[in-house]
């Protein structure tokens, strides 16, 4: 191998907190002198930050280490994230991984890889080296904590993100809410926040590396502040963040319902580099439903959240999450689930299939829906949120925005370059169009443009941009 750096390869499941996570741990690798290739390439080390939000993810948390040990034998397999949080003692036993990294160890990252090579080598060389035995692998070292009374905030950061002209920043993990179906409060831990000085740090970084918007994410970020001994408000942030230099656009990860109040919205509003685009957390119509989530507000909360955003911005992209099948959910609850996210109009909605974690209340609850029942209300919600994502971009039928151009792309034939609105709608210019009015397109340019809806098959789902002059 002579003098060639160490080649290493992640693969990140889950949520846009991990993906942070995952990219602060790749950067982390590269400032130690690894080599970072793809993941089906040969490498020295494979990373899975793993995701355990549904069994599906567990599933493909243990497919992605198995791919990795069959795709080098001899290489060093990481697991780490909420499957390692969730599952320790499994993966212990099933010496899939070489080493497990819990939450809030992932910083450890390097001083861990070293710890296991002096681990290997000296079970190498020692006396049963060669010993001929041929059982599973044993995990050599294992840093997961009891998340259960942590209360550190695990500072990672980025000098540059996997996304050109959007930066995800992590500024709060774990959660205080316990839902009935969720395993994230065990995974995660309580509620840590990032210190805002860190934040804007990172922040002023990447803005002077080229990025024009930030999203500020976190496991649960309406939860930000509660915890420092002088609690600091999302908003008096998020305020904070928009006086940074070159960072024209924030958006927000998702949201509870709870934090939408008057003075939240109207100090949000007073802001115009927040973008009109919110992800509130639904999960369910129906209050019957709701209760026995353990979700903290009703649905006439929710729709009076969804009134007040609409009264302070002129058309804002709401978005949410919608789990279908929770147990003891009939057909009507369902029904009445439909009519609300009709009623209430959303942009665009994520579908979940409710999935049993063990160690939940949802798990032992009786009236569990059966599969086939669950496919066939997903399938109808996400006919019901195609049909609405629709009628939402309809408005925007001749009316002026702005792009942040993202990326160059080919479609029948010629090139474009696609981009994204304030509310997250995704629109292309044609690269000849854009070059007569503008020069170069590049990513990261704000273009004012005028949209249109596009009756042509390979642009489904986007819109027509045409550049225009800056009102």
């Amino acid at each position: 191998m002579g003098n060639r750096k160490k080649r290493a390869a992640l693969h990140n499941l889950g949520c846009k907190v991990n993906a942070y996570e995952t990219e602060a741990m790749g950067q982390s690798l590269l400032e130690a002198g690894y080599e970072l290739v793809p993941f089906d390439e040969e490498a020295e080390v494979y990373l899975v930050n793993t995701c355990s939000v549904t069994n599906m993810a567990d599933r493909k948390s243990r497919q992605m280490l198995h791919r990795a040990r069959k795709r080098n034998p001899e290489a060093v397999i990481v697991a780490a994230g909420c499957y390692v949080q969730a599952q320790a003692e499994e993966l212990l036993k099933s010496g899939d991984a070489d080493l497990i990294i819990g939450n809030n160890q992932k910083r450890r990252l390097v001083g861990l890889l070293s710890e296991y090579e002096e681990k290997r080598y000296a079970k190498e060389s020692g006396p049963q080296a060669g010993d001929g035995s041929s059982g599973r692998r044993k995990t050599e070292v294992c840093a997961v904590l009891d998340l259960t009374h942590e209360k550190e905030y695990e500072e990672l950061s980025l000098l540059k993100t996997a996304e050109h002209t959007r930066a995800f920043i992590k500024i709060q993990d774990g959660c205080n809410q316990f839902c009935s179906y969720c395993i994230i409060p065990y995974t995660r831990g309580r509620i840590r926040s990032r210190r805002p000085e860190d934040i804007l740090a990172e922040i002023r970084r990447l803005a002077g590396a080229g990025y024009r918007e930030v999203v500020l994410t976190g496991i649960h970020l309406s939860s930000y502040g509660k915890d420092f001994e002088r609690p600091v408000p999302l908003l008096t942030v998020i305020g904070q963040v928009a006086e940074v230099e070159r960072i024209e656009r924030i958006r927000l990860g998702s949201l509870e319902p709870r934090i939408v109040t008057e003075e939240f919205v109207r100090g949000l509003s007073a802001i115009s580099k927040v973008c009109p685009h919110f992800h509130l957390s639904l999960q369910s119509g129906c209050d019957q439903t709701l209760r026995r989530m353990n979700r903290h507000y009703t649905t006439q909360e929710y729709a009076a959240c969804c009134e007040l955003l609409r009264s302070h911005y002129e058309h804002p992209a709401i978005t949410t999450d919608v789990i279908v099948g929770f147990p003891g959910e009939t057909e009507e609850e369902f029904e009445t689930t439909l009519s609300f996210l009709e009623r209430i109009g959303f942009y665009e909605m994520h579908v979940f299939k409710y999935s049993k974690r063990q160690g939940t209340k949802a798990a032992a609850m009786g009236s569990q829906v059966p599969e086939e029942v669950k496919t066939s209300r997903s399938h109808r919600a996400l006919s019901l949120e195609a049909e609405l994502s629709e009628s939402f971009r309809q408005y925007y039928e001749g009316r002026v925005g702005e792009l942040l151009l993202e990326e160059e792309t080919e479609i029948g034939g010629r090139r474009y370059m696609t981009g994204f609105t304030k509310e997250y709608v995704k629109g292309v210019v044609t690269l000849e169009e854009g070059v007569r009015r503008e020069g170069k397109l590049l990513p990261g340019t704000i273009l004012p443009v005028r949209l249109f809806r596009n009756p042509r098959g390979e642009f489904q789902g986007l819109l027509l941009a045409e550049p225009v002059d800056c009102p």
